[in-house]
């Protein structure tokens, strides 16, 4: 497809972020000059000047990680960006170079277990969740996922031996899903529980898909052979096929239920211009193309059919925002990267350009990731 239109919107149109991440991923054609400039301009965005404020001596970056914003009627965080996963989230999804001090003192940080002591015991909640941390490994559900994510995320995620440990996790959570047929053979149901909700639920050793093993296998490359490959096509077309629209599931952590609302325990839904249906719509489709799978996913070949679709006229990506149904979980919403949201990279929607320029480059990352598998 002849993308020229978009890229030549999104040059003309788009903020240092979307011009980076285009001409250095996609175009191929950005010069060292032009690189220094662009990041420069990046560096100078109000959410990044903002993320620098919470930066700590030790290199930690906010407080806690997917955290409480407020305990007890103490607010926590002055704004989302103070936490800690948002925050490596915004390092990420503005494709900082993994050598700015930044994100090395941040994922050296992370990397000592003195330093995440401390961080993590800031609120009561928080030092049980740090002593329990490998507890709910195996399906995501626990706070070193999200530690060994972030550090993929900011591109340390082939570096170290316990991070490729848990790219192997990952994967074996895909496997698990292609050895069943529905989520009731994995799943069990407490039948003396008093619990409103008694929704079933898996053991915290179960090996288990969701958002953040998702994102580990994305965002590195040592795992990727062609039978891994084929092995994440096969179990994301599987998920499709055996998922139901209306299942709930939780995990059982140390006595404790939890739901993780992240595990994919339902269909992912191909992109529709016409279709927002959750607080993750467009990222998840990003990720399972970042995996090398191409169109072999049924999903993505539906969505890059529509996308292709919507982009005929002028290369300019459009959603309907004025169905009712769309309007909960419409991009307009979006401010700061949380893991609840799809991804924003414009500073910000004064200029009414700037969003079809986000969704713009989202379908011209997609196409491209598709592309050249």
């Amino acid at each position: 497809m002849d993308i020229s239109k978009s890229i030549d919107f999104l040059l003309e149109n788009a903020g240092p972020v979307i011009r980076y991440r285009l001409q250095k991923d996609i175009l191929n054609n950005l010069s060292k000059g032009e690189e220094e400039n662009l990041l420069e301009q990046i560096y100078n965005t109000p959410h990044f000047k903002l993320l620098q404020t919470y930066i700590k001596p030790n290199g930690y970056i906010g407080r806690g990680m997917h955290s409480w914003d407020n305990w007890r009627g103490v607010k926590l965080h002055e704004t989302p960006l103070q936490d800690g996963e948002t925050a490596a989230r915004l390092l990420s999804y503005y494709s900082i170079p993994k050598t700015h001090p930044f994100i090395v003192n941040y994922v050296a940080a992370m990397r000592n277990e003195d330093i995440l002591c401390r961080e993590f015991s800031y609120i009561p909640p928080e030092i049980p969740r740090f002593e329990h941390r490998f507890e709910g490994l195996n399906n995501g559900n626990c706070l070193m996922s999200l530690i060994y994510a972030m550090q993929a995320m900011l591109g340390f995620g082939d570096d170290f031996e316990d991070v490729r440990e848990f790219q192997q996790i990952s994967l074996k959570g895909f496997r698990r899903i292609l050895e069943i047929s529905s989520l009731d053979e994995i799943t069990k149901i407490n039948l003396n529980s008093k619990r409103p909700y008694n929704y079933p639920y898996i053991e915290s050793d179960e090996f288990f898909p969701d958002t953040y093993t998702l994102a580990m296998l994305a965002y590195t490359q040592s795992w990727r052979t062609e039978d891994n490959i084929k092995l994440l096509t096969d179990s994301i077309n599987h998920i499709n096929a055996i998922m139901k629209p209306d299942n709930n599931m939780y995990v059982r952590i140390n006595g404790k239920f939890y739901a993780p609302c992240f595990a994919f325990i339902k269909p992912f839904r191909p992109f529709s211009p016409d279709t927002i249906d959750s607080i993750l719509y467009r990222r998840p489709l990003s990720e399972i193309a970042m995996l090398g799978v191409g169109e072999n996913i049924h999903i993505l070949k539906e969505s890059i059919e529509n996308i292709k679709h919507a982009l005929s006229d002028d290369g300019i990506l459009r959603m309907n925002f004025n169905l009712p149904h769309n309007k909960r979980y419409s991009p307009k919403k979006i401010e700061y990267p949380t893991a609840y949201v799809d991804v924003r990279l414009e500073p910000d929607y004064k200029n009414k350009s700037s969003l079809m320029c986000d969704l713009t480059f989202w379908a011209v990352e997609l196409l491209h990731l598709c592309e050249n598998k």
